[in-house]
């Protein structure tokens, strides 16, 4: 597979993850983003052994977008922190099937993890194990056939948490097989039209800003234009 390097210097290397391709090793024995980069680096200088990389973020496997990763342990830490205090920015571009409820808004929930089927469900504050989950929305696009193009970004980041906040706001995401009813009868893999398509944060080492995009391509977006 063709990779798509947006940036790499020393401290970092930022690419296009394709959808369809896991972000860290999965039990399918898919090729995945992690590992096609470590190859990549090691082949450019195979001399110096297994290349250091620190995945920073997570796609889910149908998403596509821009990732970043950490090239050292220093730059690693940084972005983690960036992460963690909500420095760096991310961005996605859906479209969602029903009525919206507003041309843009807030979206709270508190989610609960179930790792034994990899879903994730709204539950109330105080359940065991609920995380709080926000993000903000903007409308771009309505159209007549019940689809919305809109721009969401993500404030916290929890396990499929644009998929199933959406879902409980009854504007579930096109092609999602997990939380659409509409998809949800089909069988297999289907792309979802997911995708993170601008990525801002600090350069690990000289702090300057620093902002990469994409464009979101597959059937969902397709029939929008």
């Amino acid at each position: 597979m063709k990779l798509n390097i947006l940036f790499e210097d020393s401290h970092i290397l930022v690419c296009e993850k394709p959808s369809g391709v896991p972000s860290q090793s999965s039990r399918t024995g898919t090729p995945d983003m992690e590992s096609l980069l470590k190859n990549y680096l090691f082949e450019k200088d195979p001399g110096k052994g297994e290349p250091y990389l620190a995945m920073i973020h997570r796609l889910d496997q149908p998403v596509q977008g821009v990732m970043v990763f950490g090239k050292t342990p220093f730059a690693a830490k940084e972005l983690s922190r960036q992460v963690n205090d909500g420095t760096m920015k991310k961005f996605y571009i859906a479209v969602t099937c029903g009525k919206m409820p507003s041309d843009e808004g807030v979206l709270t929930d508190y989610l609960i993890k179930n790792g034994r089927e990899n879903t994730s469900s709204v539950a109330s504050k105080n359940a065991l194990g609920a995380k709080k989950a926000e993000l903000r929305y903007k409308v771009l696009e309505r159209h007549e056939e019940g689809v919305n193009l809109v721009e969401i970004e993500l404030i916290t980041g929890r396990h499929h948490q644009i998929r199933v906040q959406m879902a409980n706001a009854g504007t579930p995401l096109w092609g999602d097989t997990k939380y659409n009813k509409e998809f949800a009868a089909k069988e297999g893999w289907s792309q979802i039209s997911l995708c993170a398509f601008r990525l801002t944060f600090n350069h690990p080492k000289t702090k300057a800003s620093m902002t990469f995009s994409t464009q979101p391509e597959g059937p969902g977006f397709e029939r929008l234009t």
